[in-house]
């Protein structure tokens, strides 16, 4: 069975739920292999037909597949150990950034050939398992397969070129190809004058007015916000060579301890960068679901002043911090109380000092004990904005609006107020990764997630016609016209095998569009949620979080919506206007500018969005992109 919309046509089929936070380490040193089905299966197969018209919308000749050929897992031989960091995604483009393939106008036949056979079959990797449980009985079937006449061959990929040391001229200049400038480490945060303590990142290649203001690692772990005396990363991919070295001399032998979720193999490859540095610890957190990773990014730092938190949106990798849009919000410094201070002491009117604690406890990990009694002991008055976390674990009664989306439907519903023409202010959901939402909206989209960001004030009711929902993901145009090309894809996670089970989805899409803040081509890894005024100068609340949108990160009902499961460890927090003595907030159009004081909310992308043309389609990380070339005159071709 297919679908068709004006954002791609693929055929339906039965694949796993493959987003950001399903670790890739399940795959590590497979590879599949065409084989020719048994002769004798005579089970009535509905074969699968699928039109491939290119991504890129040209006028080439469409190909018919008129079979999905059925595949077997094959483990590789033993190979020396790698470096492997983050998803399979993310591993191909850094396969393609070591090799990269460049663009040739007018190919030879062979090579358009087989550019052709690459694009024809793309997608038809078909999974025999499926963690959505609308979708079974929909496409191929464990141990269904498919009767065609005659396999087809089995086409190389064209050969890899490789990297010379002259490079292409870069649309964004010289300075693309510097790693960073002298002044690039030159901090302007005042911390006196920071209303929200929301900030973006540094990206390399951008002109040095869109950095003003951003944050690098280097500047959080630098003397200039504490002497540090021990921290700990909690995150979903780590390097920990790069990450050792943005701690200052100063600090570099302090105390770290690593949170992570990884298990078995890549656990092992994890302990192992660690072996050279003593001042290393690690804790692993407790994944008991199925599929659930942990995706929460989010640095403790105790100093001799005092105790930090910065919850923020990039792995502890370098390629998260050299050419992406991502976002963190950084507490003040929060003084020890006074000894003898009662428990309920230095806790916020948003109760953050409470949930914090909470939120580590769920770990019931003893590594973190020590951290959670350093939280007690310190004042977190000073802070005004909302905890919103995801654990791992099926909850019912009270404890269903203790995490994911309910958790933020809880706030919304207690601290927000319902605005005039509440119908007419839009929710808009801006993210790097998709994960299955079910055959149609009324699966979890609409049925929970947009109940939830459409929630104002306590009334209750709900808001007939629906608010508009805009979803703000990055086109293939926008990765391909990127600082870093088609590898920014690798952080984009979004597969063949789940978009083509939900095409209805890409109606909702809009384009990455930050113009205004100079962050066009950097492409987003980080994830925001908003309430917006019609005219998009006003918000009703604000999230930036570590979750995808996805089930598994926000949770999704179960027995008839008397319980709520959650896969994956997430960390976000709330802005309301009411924490600021504010009706609402008002939109800061220009992030970078110095005019315009700190009143205004710094939103990292355009407002309004764009809507997807009918010739734009979203990436998807695990198809080729062959007919056009990249800021680097390379082509995408996935392995």
């Amino acid at each position: 069975m297919s679908q068709e919309s004006a954002h791609g046509k693929w055929t339906l089929s039965d694949s796993d739920d493959d987003d950001d936070d399903v670790p890739s380490s399940q795959a590590n040193n497979i590879k599949t292999e065409r084989v020719e089905p048994p002769k004798q299966d005579t089970r009535k197969t509905e074969p699968l037909t699928r039109k491939v018209d290119s991504f890129f919308h040209s006028n080439t000749d469409t190909t018919d597949v008129k079979y999905a050929p059925s595949l077997v897992v094959k483990k590789e031989e033993e190979k020396p150990s790698v470096l492997v960091m983050g998803s399979e995604a993310r591993q191909t483009a850094h396969a393609n950034q070591q090799k990269p393939m460049k663009f040739e106008s007018n190919p030879s036949p062979s090579v358009k050939r087989k550019r052709e056979t690459e694009e024809a079959g793309a997608g038809w990797a078909m999974s025999s398992s499926d963690d959505d449980d609308d979708n079974k009985g929909k496409g191929i079937r464990a141990g269904q397969q498919a009767q065609p006449k005659k396999a087809a061959p089995v086409q190389s990929s064209p050969k890899r070129v490789k990297k010379e040391d002259t490079r292409p001229p870069s649309p964004h200049g010289r300075t693309y190809y510097i790693d960073e400038p002298p002044d690039y480490f030159e901090t302007s945060i005042n911390e006196e004058t920071e209303t929200y303590r929301f900030y973006l990142n540094k990206v390399v290649g951008l002109d040095k007015k869109y950095n003003t203001g951003a944050v690098h690692i280097r500047e959080i772990l630098s003397p200039m916000f504490g002497t540090l005396k021990e921290s700990v990363q909690f995150n979903y991919c780590f390097d920990i060579p790069w990450m050792v070295k943005q701690y200052p001399p100063e600090f570099s032998d302090k105390p770290v301890l690593i949170v992570h979720g990884e298990k078995r193999e890549s656990k092992a490859r994890l302990i192992q960068q660690a072996q050279p540095y003593a001042h290393i610890r690690f804790c692993q957190a407790k994944l008991d679901i199925a599929f659930g990773t942990h995706h929460t990014k989010m640095m403790l730092l105790w100093y001799v002043e005092g105790f930090r938190v910065v919850i923020l949106t990039s792995n502890m990798i370098r390629a998260d911090w050299y050419q992406k849009t991502q976002g963190m919000w950084m507490s003040p410094l929060y003084p020890l109380l006074p000894e003898g201070s009662p428990e309920t002491a230095g806790e916020s009117p948003t109760y953050f000092k409470r949930d914090l604690i909470e939120y580590l406890q769920a770990y019931r990990a003893p590594e973190l004990s020590e951290w959670i009694q350093r939280i007690k002991e310190h004042d977190l008055s000073e802070t005004s904005i909302y905890l919103i976390g995801s654990t791992p674990g099926r909850y019912v009664g009270s404890d269903m609006e203790k995490w994911g989306h309910l958790r933020l439907r809880k706030l919304l519903k207690e601290h927000t107020r319902p605005v005039p023409n509440e119908e007419a202010w839009p929710v808009i959901g801006q993210f790097s990764s998709i994960g299955s939402m079910g055959l149609d909206k009324t699966k979890w989209l609409a049925a929970e997630f947009q109940r939830t960001l459409t929630t104002l004030g306590g009334g209750g009711k709900s808001v007939r016609p629906e608010p508009p929902m805009l979803l703000v993901y990055p086109s293939v145009d926008d990765v391909r016209r990127s600082l870093e090309g088609y590898p920014a894809g690798g952080s984009l996670p979004y597969s063949i095998q789940t978009a083509q089970r939900q095409l209805w989805l890409h109606n909702y899409f809009h384009r990455w569009g930050a113009e205004t803040t100079g962050r066009s081509h950097a492409m987003p890894h980080i994830k925001t949620y908003m309430r917006a005024s019609p005219d998009f100068t006003e918000l009703a609340w604000f999230v930036v979080t570590s979750a995808n949108l996805s089930k598994a990160a926000w949770g999704g009902l179960e027995k008839n919506n008397t319980q709520v499961m959650v896969r994956s460890y997430e960390l976000g927090i709330l802005f309301v206007p009411s924490a600021f003595n504010l009706s609402t907030f008002r939109v800061q159009k220009n992030v970078f500018s110095a005019n315009e004081g700190s009143s205004g909310f710094p939103v990292p992308f355009d407002l309004p969005p764009q809507r997807y043309s009918s010739k734009d389609q979203p990436w998807i990380w695990n198809i080729p992109y062959t007919q056009g070339p990249d800021t680097h005159g390379n082509i995408w071709v996935p392995s």
